[in-house]
Parts: C-alpha cells; structure tokens; sequence
C-alpha cells in the first residue's frame, strides 16, 4: 500500500495514541445491550491479496495454479480485504464462484468501487450503489464487512454526501468507512458529528496504521467492530513491537465490550503479510485464549540446493 509510505522510517513514534473518548462510550454501549454475556470476540486476519506468485511454496503448494490461489488462501486465512472490487462491481457468476470456494466462517471484505467513492464523490450514485450492495450481499454469510475508503479530497465540507449516501443505503447493511483527508482530524466539531451519526447508523470507521500518516489512526470505534488496516515495514523489528502493542489495546477494548475485528496486514507487494498475519494470529491466540487457526508458512526450497 503506498499510502502513507515512508521510505526511511526512523524517527516515526508508533506509539499508539489514547483511545478515543467515544471509543470507550460505543464499547460500553455494546457491553450493556449484548444479548450474550461476555461474546467470545471474533477475530478475523488476513492479506489484502490472494493472487501472489512468491507464496507458492510458502503458503501455497508447490504445484499450485493461479486459478486455484483463492482456494488455497481461503483455507490459510479467514479474511481478505477484497481490494479488487474497488475497480469493478462483480459479476453474479463471480460472486458465487468466491462464496462457493470459500470454508464455512470465512469473510470477505469488499472494498466499494473508485467510481463511486473517488470519482463521484459519493454524488448520484444511487444506481451503482444499489448494484454494489446486490452483488455483494450474493456472498451470504461469507460477507464481513464492506469498506469504504473516501478519496484523497473528500474533505469535511463534503460532509452532507457522506451523510446522504449512508442513509439511502439499506438497513443494518455492512460498511465501515475511511478517511485520508487531513481535516477529518483537524476539526473537532466536524468529527464528533460523524462519529455520533455513524453510531446512529450503525456504521464503523476503518483505522490506518502506516508510517507516514499517523493521523489516520483516530482510535476511534463507532460500533464494537474494529476494522484496521496495519502496514508493516518488511518484517523490521517495530513491526512486531506495534503489533504487541495492538494486541494489548484489543484486549482492554475486548474486555469493555469489542465483539468483531478485522485485520488485514499490508507489507510492500505483501510478500511478507503471511509471516506478519501469523504473528498476529499467535498473539491473539495467546493472549486472549482464542483458536483462530494461523497460516502454515513452509520453508522455502532454493533452486540448486539439495540439501
């Protein structure tokens, strides 16, 4: 992901910021209306990608196709961020085909297409939103969450689109929303309100953990569904140490009430994703009692070497 990359990362502070104020009233929210006393919270991660050729051998057989990636992901990892969606709206074929590959509990997270998120500014876009939503709701119980990345300009003064737009869409559909526009974070007012509207409707907003934009890691949760896009750095050593971080934080969120979370791991050509989701996966596993089953990662075998 080249947002928010830095080529040199000394320097950048990854401590994790405080929770947000209304982080901590949503999860009480939760806790107080759940209808089962201390849910085991879900946990879901996984790469943005399944089509890479440096995993076979590593996570895929050594004989395996590139038509049969997707089956052997989807039995490595129990979440995708479904980046391909963001540039087409799938076919009905399509969307069967990846339900139909997929194990019972895994989730895929559609990102919502360009057009209408970056081209159109969420403005008259009624009809390709209506095909969006049909299409991906064809994924059944295989559907997590769908994500809504705003673009790069879509500043607070766009508010009303943002607001008109979540409204029209059917209720309790899935979708939780990112901004990268600077003023989301710089004007408090503007915030709060999106936050407290998203809460009415349900809606969740989508963290970013990358070097160069610490901004976008608001720590705020309008539902007790963490959605968090984590870049690391090819494996460097604060990779891990932000990762343990992570966990700690989920743990206390998980102990006031966070129920669901989504993580997809990012490394550059996420060459390196499935070593980083693995040890989140173990993390999670050991230090909050869970049994998500993480990727069996194989050694590499280097041509000319026999031994």
């Amino acid at each position: 992901m080249d947002f928010g990359k830095l080529d040199n990362i000394e320097g950048v502070d990854f401590t994790l910021p405080n929770t947000h104020t209304f982080t901590t009233e949503t999860l009480a929210d939760a806790a107080l209306t759940s209808v089962t006393p201390s849910p085991k919270m879900e946990v879901y991660v996984g790469p943005p990608i399944w089509a890479n050729k440096e995993w076979v051998g590593k996570i895929y057989p050594t004989n395996a196709k590139d038509k049969d990636f997707l089956y052997h992901y989807t039995r490595q990892f129990n979440t995708i961020e479904l980046n391909v969606t963001h540039y087409q709206i799938p076919t009905d074929d399509t969307i069967d085909r990846w339900r139909d590959t997929a194990p019972d509990g895994f989730k895929y997270c559609p990102k919502w297409p360009q057009a209408i998120s970056h081209d159109a500014q969420l403005v008259n876009v009624i009809l390709p939103s209506d095909e969006f939503v049909r299409a991906v709701l064809g994924l059944e119980d295989k559907l997590g969450t769908t994500f809504l990345q705003l673009g790069p300009s879509f500043d607070t003064s766009k508010f009303s689109n943002l607001e008109f737009f979540l409204k029209a869409l059917p209720k309790d559909f899935p979708i939780a929303v990112e901004f990268r526009h600077p003023s989301w974070f710089t004007d408090d007012y503007a915030w709060q309100r999106t936050l407290e509207l998203f809460h009415e409707l349900g809606v969740g907003t989508v963290m970013s953990d990358v070097s160069g934009r610490r901004d976008v890691l608001h720590m705020a949760l309008t539902t007790p569904t963490l959605t968090l896009r984590f870049v690391g750095n090819e494996l460097h050593p604060t990779d891990y140490s932000r990762t343990d971080e992570w966990l700690q934080r989920i743990r206390a969120w998980m102990e006031q009430g966070l129920q669901r979370v989504f993580i997809f791991i990012h490394t550059e050509d996420n060459t390196y994703s499935p070593e980083l989701a693995k040890y989140w996966i173990e993390g999670f596993n050991a230090k909050m009692g869970l049994s998500v089953q993480p990727p069996e990662i194989r050694a590499q075998v280097i041509q000319g070497e026999l031994f």
